[in-house]
């Protein structure tokens, strides 16, 4: 290993030696004791370098506000080495005691075509960071007007929630995080296709299903302020007020959404909070500033809402919470417990199985809170939760004159989550052809009604004591069908 290292620093050598390089510095003042925005942008980036870590020498620094929060820095005289469209450049930290400075280095052919756009992705990159390592604020809408008390109060965003600690099928996570990504990194392509740069998100499903944890897993993730706006409250009968006064890269979390819509005592009609709502999610007033996520949460079903509140433009992705099921279980267990596997690990997934999905993981989070001195106990106190658990009602069962009608196919939503049903299917299946397996052709409702029929008198008869007598043959033949299905 130490012959490859040695070899591969003289290739180094003899590469640099070979090529002609030019230097560029950067001072951290400049002039007047005028500090240089780029000095500090440029060591924050070359601090996250992967390059670091593999470098000759360099600094270990930790933090003053965290614990175990350890980073690298260039000291006096060390190298970071980085690439950029294909060019290699390195950082050097030059400074002496008096005059702190960094170097780029850059290949003399490369500098034209790498230099300018290689310094704009240095501060864009150092920019993200910084947003991402500042303190996230909550703001709570107070009711005020604005004018004489102001509309939001603020405190400190410190919710620990992650998208690592969720509890939600992997896959499901994996998909909510490309997509958040996508977002970060399409400012450039929202503004080509002439969209405002937002993403709005519906998450919906019984209470105690996570759905507020959620989302501040999300504006952990985007490193966004979030702005609650409680519909309760005074002052939301204006919500573009309220959403004219919020920044850029923030979170606007609007909770309770189906509750808001259905009206409530103070006279007002369902249709107005529904035409409000609508002009809140796109109106002019919602292109107002840039980088925005809108997340609104229902703990009901979506068959209640105005169609016109759910389609795509004003809530883009739908996202169903439903009640915790083994796997959700077994996440909950690691987070809360630490438990990868146990022995009650059989009985708790027959639990389930028994039961059904019917405890919400609030409330298994619950269990395993006041239970986590004992794995054990928790687990059998979840057991027993399980138990005492009424089972998940059966599906109802067709009858069996469509037994072998084809069912409605079922869509899925952009969740994962089986959402609704296909309508178009749902009145093909209800249209089936004769040839259907057990729909009915042409002639199919009178030869049914005639067999009815004569059912019906063979019933009556039994009823009155009457011995039920063939009478098919009678002078026209009407019911000559029956006798031959009998």
């Amino acid at each position: 290993m130490s012959v490859a290292h040695a070899v591969g620093r003289l290739w180094r050598w003899a590469d640099e030696w070979a090529q002609a390089y030019q230097y560029y510095e950067v001072p951290r003042f400049v002039g007047d004791g005028v500090e240089n925005p780029l000095f500090r942008k440029a060591a924050a980036y070359v601090a996250a370098l992967p390059s670091l870590e593999d470098a000759d020498a360099a600094c270990v620094m930790s933090s003053a506000y965290k614990t175990n929060d350890f980073s690298l820095q260039l000291g006096p005289g060390h190298t970071a080495h980085d690439a950029f469209l294909g060019a290699r450049l390195a950082w050097t930290n030059a400074g002496d005691g008096g005059r702190e400075h960094l170097v780029l280095r850059v290949r003399r052919h490369d500098r034209t075509r790498v230099l300018r756009p290689y310094l704009q992705h240095v501060e864009s990159v150092a920019d993200e960071m910084e947003l991402r390592r500042r303190e996230l604020r909550l703001y709570a809408n107070t009711g005020g007007d604005g004018a004489l008390s102001p509309r939001w109060a603020i405190a400190p965003f410190t919710h620990p929630a992650t998208l690592e600690t969720v509890a939600m099928d992997p896959e499901l996570k994996a998909r909510v995080r490309a997509d958040l990504e996508s977002f970060l990194k399409g400012r450039a392509y929202y503004h080509r296709l002439g969209r405002a740069w937002r993403r709005s998100y519906l998450l919906y499903g019984p209470p105690g299903t996570g759905k507020s944890t959620f989302a501040a897993a999300m504006a952990r993730f985007l490193g966004y302020d979030v702005y609650d706006i409680d519909l309760s409250r005074g002052g939301c009968d204006d919500l573009r007020a309220l959403l004219l006064e919020t920044t850029p890269r923030s979170l606007i979390l609007v909770e309770d959404l189906d509750r808001y819509l259905r009206g409530g005592g103070d006279g007002e009609t369902s249709a107005a909070r529904t035409s409000r709502m609508l002009s809140f999610m796109d109106g002019l007033s919602s292109c107002c500033g840039e980088e925005r996520v809108m997340v609104f949460t229902m703990s009901g079903d979506k068959d209640g809402v105005d169609p016109a509140v759910l389609r795509p433009g004003r809530l883009d992705v739908h996202i169903h919470f439903t009640m915790c099921d083994f796997e959700g279980f077994k996440t909950l267990a690691s987070n809360y417990l630490g438990l990868k596997d146990h022995k009650l690990y059989p009985q708790v997934e027959e639990g389930f199985h028994a039961a059904g999905a019917r405890l919400s993981p609030a409330e298994l989070g619950e269990i395993m809170l006041a239970n986590r001195g004992s794995p054990s106990r928790a687990l059998r106190t979840v057991i027993s939760a399980l138990q005492h658990v009424a089972p998940a009602p059966a599906p109802p069962q067709p009858r069996a004159s469509s037994a072998s009608r084809p069912l409605p196919r079922l869509t899925t939503r952009w969740s994962g989550h089986l959402d609704e049903a296909s309508a178009a299917d749902a009145h093909a299946a209800n249209q089936s052809p004769s040839g259907g397996g057990g729909g009915f052709g042409k002639d199919a409702p009178m030869r049914e009604f005639k067999k009815l029929y004569g059912l019906i008198k063979i019933r009556s008869r039994k009823d009155g004591g009457v011995v039920p007598v063939d009478d098919t043959a009678s002078a026209n033949g009407r019911d000559s069908d029956v006798s031959k299905d009998r």
